[in-house]
């Protein structure tokens, strides 16, 4: 049962960057130029006294930043739901290494999928940035499965 949930979410997640990727350029900027001026507004609370040239430049470096964090965390997000749904297993296993080039490949997918959107493109950085996001969702599932595994062992010792 506990798979099946984790398998569903694994398609959601994966459906949601599909839909992600299938912005055109200008809807996507739309997006993560909301979310960059609500984080310059936060950590420079409200650049008000800066030239409008500093502000062009902050927005543009945090924006390139905040793209790139949104590829890691949903692919984050893919990798955690994958690596749930292969069940518990150890580090170095084939299981792993299927997760891993699970998510290499639906990353390349979506970079190619950009490649038919209107001012999108493919960028073999975002792969890399990707992939990485899955490893790091393996790795917090492989941490979460034993810390679960040590309270089960010492709740059912201390019975």
């Amino acid at each position: 049962m506990k798979r099946n949930i984790f398998i569903l979410l694994t398609i959601t997640a994966m459906v949601m960057i599909f839909c992600f990727s299938m912005e055109n350029s200008s809807e996507s900027s739309m997006r993560s130029s909301r979310i960059t001026e609500y984080v310059v507004e936060f950590f420079t609370k409200g650049y008000k006294d800066l030239s409008d040239t500093e502000k062009r430049e902050i927005f543009g470096h945090t924006e390139h930043i905040i793209r790139k964090l949104a590829h890691y965390t949903i692919y984050t997000i893919l990798g955690f739901f994958m690596s749930c749904a292969f069940g518990r297993r150890k580090m170095f296993c084939k299981k792993t290494l299927a997760v891993t080039v699970c998510g290499f490949l639906y990353a390349c997918s979506d970079e190619l999928h950009q490649l038919l959107v209107s001012g999108r493109s493919c960028q073999f950085g975002d792969v890399i940035i990707d992939t990485c996001g899955v490893v790091t969702g393996i790795i917090i599932s492989m941490l979460l499965f034993r810390i679960y595994s040590h309270f089960k062992h010492e709740l059912s010792s201390t019975s």
